[in-house]
């Protein structure tokens, strides 16, 4: 996630002076993978490598560079199970930063990268007790494997010239139509996860209740006109006040065919009567095969509405990262 990169131009803006420090390499088995990070001030952070030993040693670090002026970076290898204690037992290559005014350029580059959506990588190259940042174009060259980067830990920190990072901008975006308890509970669930959200009810799908979300409420009409117009490999999940309304988006999900996830709150009765009626509107049953109802992981029994939203993110979230190597 790329949040860090509009707080630290904020920060900047300010005329204050932080410190960052980021996983570049990881080995073995490590609390946290390449790309996290925390934005550390004298009094507080945000962020976090993974807690335990390792972030207190950060944080640590990360204040001692503040306080003083000659080094604006520091590179550091650190075995978790003989320094820190910490049974994971891998290895973490941590670089520590100073932010400051003359960081704003290379944050305006990242920031702008940001907006316009596509994958960039993030470099640093260093030499002696200089880094230089930058930001440079598409990751192809790693997705290809000839990505030259000396992020692992196994390559001495004296021979270390160029660290980079993937950034991908872009979170799935995530449409969920319903605003009662388990509208709100996945709209609460998914707040602080790597999707984009859009909430959308009908006006009597919103119960009192829901007084102060953030639900956009809109028609029936309205809504199954959000499914045709959203773009490829959305991810839908349903869960409105009625059994109609469900059907209607759900059928208008299945015509449109580009999602990249529909999921459908209800038993397996509701998916056998779904299933009847979808068939006698014309869908097939490869089509069907790819309606998920019930919604989440099949062996949480629980029907209570944050069990739900915590299971349905955890099937998404799956999703979103894709197969295991």
């Amino acid at each position: 996630m790329s949040e860090w990169i509009g707080e630290a131009l904020a920060a900047v803006a300010r005329g204050e002076a932080l410190a960052m420090a980021t996983v570049v390499g990881a080995q073995g088995s490590t609390p946290r993978e390449i790309g996290a990070r925390m934005l550390v001030w004298p009094d507080r952070f945000t962020g976090t490598i993974g807690g335990g030993s390792l972030e207190r040693q950060a944080l640590d670090q990360a204040r001692r560079l503040l306080a003083q002026d000659a080094r604006r970076h520091a590179l550091q290898d650190y075995p978790l199970g003989p320094l820190l204690g910490q049974c994971c037992g891998g290895r973490v290559r941590l670089l520590v930063e100073r932010i400051d005014a003359e960081s704003a350029g290379w944050l305006a580059d990242a920031a702008r990268a940001c907006e316009g959506g596509a994958p960039f990588r993030l470099q640093a190259e260093v030499e002696g007790a200089d880094l230089r940042r930058s930001v440079q174009g598409a990751p192809e060259a790693q997705a290809n494997g000839e990505d030259t980067a000396d992020n692992s830990p196994r390559i001495p920190i004296p021979d270390v010239r160029t660290l980079s990072e993937a950034i991908t901008p872009v979170r799935p975006r995530l449409v969920i139509f319903g605003a009662g308890h388990v509208g709100q509970a996945v709209a609460r669930a998914f707040a602080p996860l790597p999707f984009h959200l859009d909430w959308l009810a009908s006006r009597e799908d919103l119960r009192p209740e829901a007084g102060g979300t953030h639900a956009e409420i809109l028609s029936e009409d309205e809504l199954e006109a959000c499914i045709a117009a959203a773009p490829p490999a959305t991810l839908f999940a349903i869960f409105t006040h009625s059994h109609d309304l469900d059907y209607r988006l759900t059928r208008a999900a299945l015509a449109k065919g580009d999602f990249g996830y529909l999921g459908l709150i209800g038993s397996h009765t509701k998916r056998v009567r779904f299933e009847r009626r979808l068939r006698d509107d014309g869908v097939t049953d490869a089509e069907l095969a790819r309606l998920t109802c019930p919604i989440g992981i099949p062996s949480l029994k629980s029907k209570a509405p944050a069990v739900i939203a915590v299971s349905l993110a955890a099937e998404l979230l799956a999703l979103a990262e894709g197969p295991s190597a």
